[in-house]
């Protein structure tokens, strides 16, 4: 039997949970996920291995309407990477079936491609049972599936199903990644990202937005199992550094601890981490800005 490979675009509106299914069909956290819509800013490759086949999963920033810089740059990147794959799996909510502008320009975009396309119906934990074959009906008339699945992304429900109907569609083709290779991202993202995460589930309003991560240095001792780490949290205003920081800077240190257990729990390394927190004013809205903090 010959080798199975491919390329798969997750695709979807913001907050349907693309991160949570890419991180479960891989078994390792490799992307960040938070309530806020919009946390996924960069294409995160994910590779799940198989005995006869390689899927590599592109998860891609939610596709909305916006005006902002980042955020267009965002869109962007989502939807030059349908052009490079060979499968797209879209990724949407039980209550994203009415017609709302994103769900629409989701939908204009499947119409002008070819490549087989399955539907993810994801938080079907959140449906009752006899309300799941009409909203599967819904869909269905909506665009030309080649597979309708519904899934629990959080809680492993119907994707050993997804996983079938995405290696049917796979083609011969080499192993483009090494087997024990989870993602293409370096461990400098990979603890950006963290942090970033960190602040989006501790922070409100605006300021997850106005925020980025750059880790200026890493320094592992094996001897002592310990990682050391030490990075920027960038914001827009100096009101922003004064929310971050908190009051006898108790916010930047509940921020710093949960990162550095989640880095720990990752890594599998004993991890002391510092923080810094300076201010580049609009840095989301200057492109120079954007490509120095990786977007």
């Amino acid at each position: 039997m010959s080798f199975l490979s491919g390329f798969i675009a997750i695709i979807g509106p913001p907050n349907s949970g693309k991160s949570t299914l890419l991180n479960s069909l891989i078994g390792s956290k490799i992307t960040i996920t938070s309530p806020k819509p919009q946390t996924t800013r960069n294409r995160i490759v994910g590779i799940c291995h198989g005995d006869d086949h390689q899927m590599v999963f592109i998860d891609t920033p939610g596709i909305h309407q916006t005006r902002s810089l980042l955020h267009k740059s965002m869109v962007s990147s989502a939807k030059a990477s349908l052009k490079e794959v060979d499968i797209i799996l879209l990724v949407a909510e039980p209550m994203h079936v009415t017609h709302d502008n994103e769900m629409l320009e989701l939908f204009a975009l499947l119409e002008k491609t070819d490549k087989p396309t399955l539907l993810a119906i994801n938080k079907i934990d959140l449906v009752k049972k006899e309300n799941l074959l009409p909203l599967i009906e819904s869909y269905s008339k909506l665009h030309s599936f080649d597979a309708i699945i519904p899934i629990s992304a959080l809680y492993g429900g119907g994707l050993d199903a997804l996983r079938e109907e995405l290696v049917k569609r796979l083609s011969p083709g080499p192993q483009f990644f090494p087997p024990d290779m989870l993602t293409d991202k370096s461990e400098d993202f990979l603890i950006a990202e963290i942090i970033r995460e960190k602040i989006y589930h501790e922070t409100r309003q605006e300021l997850p937005y106005s925020s980025g991560v750059v880790v200026e240095a890493l320094d592992e001792d094996a001897k002592r199992n310990l990682l050391t780490v030490r990075a920027v949290i960038y914001v827009e205003k100096q009101s922003q550094k004064g929310i971050i920081i908190g009051k006898h800077g108790s916010m930047i240190q509940r921020i710093g601890r949960k990162a550095r257990m989640e880095l720990e729990r990752v890594f599998s390394i004993k991890v002391y981490l510092e923080l810094f927190v300076k201010v580049e004013k609009d840095w989301s809205s200057d492109s120079r800005s954007l490509r120095r903090l990786g977007y």
